[in-house]
């Protein structure tokens, strides 16, 4: 069974076959298969704790106090974080958080702002 890629859209993985065309239930967003094997080669979906697509360059907030490796203090449910970069990984958003320096989270500990 051929595996559908997920939405461009939303990143719903519960995307369908509608003749020639792909079709999202959770959105209604259709797009053609074509563009969509074109499109999912290089692109990384990430989603934030509340299931929202992260973007790189988007605004996060943490949610919960995150213990950091090397530091005698914790990162507090509330900082913002801007400019954020998406990469491939356990920890998939690299960021710099003023008074941490350069840092690696985890998705699911960040909601967008």
């Amino acid at each position: 069974m051929m595996e559908l890629p997920n939405c461009p859209k939303c990143g719903s993985p519960y995307t369908y076959e509608d003749g020639t065309m792909l079709v999202c239930p959770e959105c209604a967003h259709e797009w053609s298969a074509d563009a969509a094997e074109a499109a999912n080669e290089d692109q990384l979906i990430v989603k934030d704790a509340n299931g929202n697509l992260l973007q790189d360059g988007d605004t996060v907030t943490v949610i919960k106090d995150l213990k950091v490796k090397g530091s005698s203090s914790a990162l507090k449910v509330g900082t913002k974080v801007k400019g954020i970069r998406l990469v491939e990984g356990d920890h998939n958003i690299d960021c710099k958080i003023d008074g941490f320096g350069a840092m690696k989270l985890k998705s699911e500990f960040v909601k967008k702002a």
